[in-house]
This record gives C-alpha cells, sequence and structure tokens, in this order.
C-alpha cells in the first residue's frame, strides 16, 4: 500500500492528465451545433435599471427556423426566466415609462397583434384587431397609449375587366398589374399595395386610430412629443418621393387634427429623430446629399419646432446609428463601427465624446458582420448585446456595479468545442499604401509545423465590415482544417468616409488589390501556400470572387455566392434597380453601358481557369438567380470545371434557415476538399 502523501499525487497526476485528455479531446464545431445556437436581440432595460427583457433567439430543428421568445432577467444576472408561458413567437418588447406594464407583438394565426404584459401580476392581454403588422411600438409619455406603424393595402390595378367565366369553370388567376416604383423586396416578394401608416392604440385596448394620412410611407418608430398630442418621425411626403429615394425629413403630426409641419428642409437623409427629457429638443441624424458611394451622418439638434438647428461638431470621422439621448439631456448616446468592432459612445452637446462600450453585436447570424443593439434606463443603465469570436449575443449591462455580461446562453454548448482562434492582421496595400485590416481563423489545435490550405472569405456589401464577432461559418471552415482570412479591403466601413468612398466609380476596383495584397501577406508569413488557395464571398463576396479569378489563376478553387456578374442585367432586375445610377457608376445602363460593363465580371470570364461553383437562392431578388446562370453558363461554354448550385425557398440571405447554412458551408467545403 503506498503512503498517503504518494497516493494523493497520484490522484493529482491522474486528474490533471484526464483534464487534459478530455480538454485536447474536446470535438471541434459541427455542423448540427447550428441548430444547438442561441443567441439575444433587442434588451430593452427597465426604467428603473432593475431588468431587462429582451428576444432570446433559438433554432427549431424539427421546422428548420429561428425562433425568438421573450425572457426577462434581472441586472445582476438574477431571475432569469420566460416571460410568457405560451410558445408563440413574440418580439418588440417595450416597457411603459414608469414600468409597470411591457407592451409586445405576437404573432397569431390571425397575424400579427399588440399585446401587453402587467409585470406585478404576470398576465398577459392582447389589446388590438388589427388586419395588418404593426412594427415600431412607442409608448406615450403617460402610458395611456402606443403609436406604430402599419401597412394599409390597397386593391392592384386593373386594366380591364374579364369576362364572366360560367359556373363551376376553372379558368387561370387574373394578371398581377403593376405600376409602382417598388413593389417587391428581397425576402418579402411581392409587395402588396398601399401605404404605411401611424396608428394611435389605447393601452387598455380598443380601436386603433390612423393618424397619418396620404399617399406616402410612414414607417420607423415615431416619437411622442412630452404632451402626448404630436408625433415625431422621418419619411419623405415630397410629391416625387417615389424616386426622391434618397431624401426624407423630420415631420411633426399632430394626431387630433392630422396637420403635418415639415421640421427639416434639405437635399438628404434626416432621419432617427430622439426627442429629449424635458420635450424641447430633437436629436437626429442625416447629412446632404453629395451623391456619392458612402457618406458619413451628421450629427444634429433643433428645438422642438424645427428652429435653431445645430451641428454637432463631434470630431469622430464614423457613422453613428441608433442615437438616445442621455437622462440629464446634455449628451447623446450613439453606435457606430470602429476597425471591425461596433461600440457606444456618448457625445456631449460641445462634440466632445467618450467611448462607452466595445463589442455591440453578434446578431448576424452566420458570418462575422455587425449589428446589435442597446437601450437605456431612465439612469442612464445599458443593456446591450455583446460579442466575441468566442460566442454570439449575450446581454451586458453596464451600471454603477460597472460592466458585467449577465446572460451565457451557449454555455451548455461553445466551452465543449475546440473553437478556432481568431487573429487580427493589418498590412499595407501595395495601391496606394492604405493600412488594411482583416482576420485569420485558424483551424482548432493549429500546428505552426504543418502546412494548412487558405480559405478567402469575402464580406458583401460591400459598403460593411467583418468584425471580430462569432461566426458559425467561419468556425466551420477552419473546424474542416482550412486557415480562413477575411479582410475589409477599401469600401468597408468603419474605416471614415473617405476610406469608404474609395469605391466610387471604380467598384470592383482596387479593393481587389487589396485583398490579394493580404493574401501575399500570409504567404510570406508562411501562412499560406500559393498551391493551396481557395476563395469564396457572397453577394458583393461574389463579385469580388468572380472578379478575382477573371483577374488571375493563382487559386485552385472558387465559389461564387449570390453574385453580380452584369451590371446592365443586374440593375434593371433587382428588388433595388433604381438605387444604382451615379452613386455606384455614373448615369443609367443605357447611358453609359461601357462603364456598367467594365466593372461587370462577366466581361473577364473568358480568362477564368479556376474551377468554380456558382451557388444562389432561388427566390433571391437583390442578386437574380439570372446572374447566376449567366456566369455558370459562360463558364460551361468555356469548358472550365464548374456546377450550379441553387437554394430552393432561399431569398438573398441565402443562410437564412439553420439547415441553409449548414448547406452553403457543406457545398463550399466539398468543392474545395475535391481539389
Amino acid at each position: 500500500m503506498l503512503p498517503l502523501k504518494q497516493t494523493i499525487s497520484l490522484l493529482l497526476l491522474c486528474c490533471i492528465s484526464s483534464f487534459t485528455y478530455s480538454q485536447e479531446a474536446l470535438p471541434n464545431f459541427q455542423e448540427l451545433d447550428v441548430f444547438e445556437l442561441e443567441y439575444v436581440t433587442d434588451p430593452n432595460i427597465s426604467p428603473n435599471g432593475e431588468q431587462v427583457v429582451y428576444v432570446r433567439n433559438s433554432m427549431d430543428i424539427m421546422n428548420d427556423r429561428k425562433v425568438g421568445q421573450l425572457w426577462i432577467i434581472d441586472s445582476n444576472g438574477d431571475n432569469h426566466q420566460k416571460l410568457l408561458s405560451n410558445d408563440q413567437s413574440s418580439y418588440s418588447p417595450r416597457w411603459s415609462p414608469t414600468g409597470d406594464r411591457i407592451a409586445y407583438i405576437t404573432g397569431t394565426k390571425q397575424g400579427s397583434e399588440v399585446h401587453i404584459y402587467w409585470v406585478n401580476s404576470g398576465k398577459t392581454a392582447r389589446i388590438s384587431t388589427l388586419n395588418g403588422s404593426p412594427s415600431g411600438l412607442s409608448w406615450s409619455p403617460d402610458g395611456s397609449q402606443l403609436a406604430f406603424s402599419m401597412q394599409i393595402t390597397e386593391p392592384n390595378p386593373v386594366l380591364v375587366r374579364a369576362p364572366k367565366r360560367p359556373k363551376g369553370a376553372k379558368w387561370a388567376d387574373a394578371p398581377r398589374v403593376t405600376t409602382r416604383l417598388k413593389h417587391e423586396a428581397d425576402g418579402r416578394g411581392y409587395i402588396k399595395p398601399g401605404f404605411s401608416q401611424f396608428f394611435v392604440l389605447p393601452a387598455e385596448g380598443g380601436t386603433a386610430r390612423q393618424v397619418s394620412s396620404g399617399p406616402f410611407m410612414h414607417r420607423g418608430t415615431p416619437q411622442w412629443t412630452i404632451d402626448g398630442t404630436g408625433l415625431i418621425f422621418s419619411s419623405n411626403r415630397n410629391e416625387d418621393w417615389e424616386y426622391d429615394f434618397r431624401n426624407s425629413e423630420i415631420y411633426h403630426l399632430d394626431i387630433t387634427s392630422g396637420a403635418y409641419t415639415s421640421l427639416t428642409d434639405r437635399q438628404g437623409p434626416d432621419r432617427n429623430p430622439i426627442i429629449s427629457p424635458d420635450g424641447k429638443k430633437i436629436a437626429y441624424l442625416g447629412y446632404t446629399d453629395k451623391v456619392q458611394t458612402y457618406q458619413i451622418n451628421e450629427l444634429n439638434t433643433m428645438n422642438i419646432d424645427g428652429s435653431n438647428k445645430k451641428q454637432i461638431p463631434i470630431k469622430l470621422d464614423r457613422n453613428l446609428a441608433a442615437i438616445q439621448w442621455a437622462a440629464d439631456g446634455k449628451s447623446i448616446y450613439a453606435m457606430y463601427d470602429d476597425h471591425g468592432d461596433t461600440k457606444i459612445t456618448r457625445i456631449a452637446l460641445n462634440g466632445k465624446h467618450e467611448r462607452i462600450a466595445d463589442h455591440v453585436g453578434g446578431t448576424a447570424f452566420g458570418r462575422p458582420y455587425g449589428g446589435g443593439s442597446y437601450t437605456l434606463s431612465d439612469q442612464d443603465q445599458i443593456a446591450f448585446t455583446v460579442t466575441s469570436t468566442e460566442h454570439p449575443a449575450d446581454i451586458q449591462i453596464i451600471n454603477e456595479s460597472g460592466s458585467n455580461r449577465i446572460t451565457a446562453l451557449n454555455a451548455d454548448l461553445l466551452p465543449f468545442r475546440t473553437l478556432s482562434k481568431i487573429e487580427e492582421i493589418w498590412y499595407t496595400s501595395t495601391v496606394d499604401g492604405e493600412s488594411i485590416q482583416g482576420w485569420i481563423a485558424y483551424p482548432p489545435n493549429y500546428n505552426p509545423e504543418l502546412k494548412y490550405p487558405l480559405i478567402v472569405e469575402n464580406h458583401g456589401g460591400p459598403i460593411s465590415n467583418y468584425g471580430f464577432r462569432f461566426s458559425p461559418e467561419i468556425q466551420l471552415y477552419a473546424a474542416a482544417g482550412y486557415i480562413v482570412f477575411y479582410p475589409n479591403p477599401r469600401g468597408s466601413t468603419g474605416y471614415g468616409e473617405y476610406f469608404g468612398n474609395l469605391l466610387y466609380h471604380n467598384y470592383p476596383g482596387d479593393d481587389y488589390q487589396d485583398v490579394m495584397d493580404g493574401v501575399d501577406e500570409l504567404i510570406k508569413k508562411g501562412l499560406a501556400h500559393e498551391d493551396q488557395l481557395y476563395v469564396t464571398g457572397g453577394s458583393a463576396g461574389g463579385i469580388m470572387t468572380a472578379w478575382m479569378i477573371g483577374k488571375n489563376d493563382r487559386f485552385e478553387a472558387a465559389v461564387v455566392a449570390k453574385p453580380v456578374v452584369n451590371w446592365i442585367s443586374k440593375t434593371l432586375v433587382a428588388d433595388n434597380y433604381y438605387g444604382y445610377a451615379n452613386s455606384r457608376y455614373p448615369g443609367q445602363p443605357w447611358e453609359n453601358p461601357e462603364i456598367y460593363w467594365k466593372f461587370s465580371p462577366i466581361s473577364l470570364v473568358e480568362n477564368v481557369k479556376t474551377p468554380t461553383m456558382v451557388m444562389v437562392g432561388m427566390n433571391d431578388l437583390r442578386t437574380p438567380p439570372s446572374e447566376a446562370k449567366q456566369y455558370y453558363h459562360a463558364l460551361k461554354l468555356l469548358k472550365v470545371e464548374t456546377c450550379l448550385v441553387e437554394i430552393p425557398g432561399a431569398s438573398h440571405g441565402i443562410t437564412r434557415r439553420p439547415s441553409q447554412l449548414i448547406t452553403k458551408v457543406a457545398h463550399v467545403l466539398a468543392w474545395f476538399d475535391k481539389y
């Protein structure tokens, strides 16, 4: 029998060995793990700062969809519980001004309806009977009413009256006639005719009363004036509003008389109006439109009647979003993207600003895009969605106790997976010396002595950015044994107006070289190898991928996902067909066909030697399937190794359903593994 000391030492050694082995044996992130992921959206902190209600998003594996349900948690992380006893999808939780009720929207068999949850009793009730889907819930200051936006549909135009069909005859459906500029939207399909209007609804239930009018779109979240008699909102009520789509103004609407007052008047978007706590001022975002690819907005204030307009002289070359007044009315909170990280800042009225929070996001489910949201209590406590490369959105609280993450929705999954290690990289563009940022994801248990293939993952937009955020797609690529490089070339947001606007009349252009410079930098570092390069990307990333393989044959294989390959055909077929001229390329396609063709990847297709998979959602209205088919057909005629992958039921958000995300990644990896 061993002495006690030796026995304890042996037991400790066994425990350490067992722990080490279990750590090494942790599986990589796997395809079906996608269905186990959860994430937070829309966290709303109570007026007293003591609780947060939020939407908890999970994956329904049996119905292949995301489900959002309301949960509530104390600000210290205690009492985490489901708010409602039913399993219906609910969203848009909004605290009443006194914190005694929560308004929210739930989908029913008859349509979406407004509900109230009474905090003290835990009882709920539906308070509306609507013939549409409400959005933008907003409480009146005294808590007696709710305002919201809802579309009122109208009949389709009819040009001819069909003859009376015989009784019992089965004729074809009548044609659908369209006369509107905007008549469809990706992910939504055909838009029924009609206009969005504002309504007010008694908080105790009753009839929703339409308060706006006219053939205009009244959307967003209306802001109540402090006396509860009016709504402040952003819209475009100009006569030529359909074609003047980049313009919007701030308006005041008297909810009794229906009278409108325009509070701003300039060519450009004025939006996101927020009323100060004392009801005397409005803060808003906007700019005078210079008609370019990317433009930074300004933070402005004005009196409640539209007088005394001032631009806050903030020295921050970043695009602001989601502004909110501080409780004392002396400063304004806002979000902005900076170098692949979304931040919250507090801006004094003299322009001085202080960063309050980092790592906002984690709500872009597939790839590492920005996003996220935050709310303020009456004492400026903050609840926001926080992310990292190791987890999607959770709730972070900033209050007198400090900054604390109070949820860990994936603690039952991700700590038990070996995740990819993510590193930041900076390098210099050979075009003009611009500094370019990107990220490198290493395979789990990466061994620097081994040689790994490289995937270049190009982001969409192109006016967007990848960042230091959790991404199941990146994790799955890395878990399959690839190093993944995802850069932010020129045109990406979070680097200032000049950098973002470098694509003006030059897209794709020098951004291509920015990506290739990154590839060369990784080769120089020994992380990438000339004979093991692969490239993919979706939307603008699909454009870049097609452009890259048209410019060089350095890649072993490529996957071009939901691309634009022909700007002439795409521009006039896509759901946003009216928005490209001049801000992207000079003039319309028929005015400058040479320019549109010059920047079309199909113009380079004869150079392509790279085996290329082309992938698209069959219901994509943003980069229509006809674009993908053009590219596939051209490659077939050129006898380039290729295949066309069409995703049934998928719109431009090709990974909207969990199985579609798995399908996309699996096809990309299968194609790369083949080569």
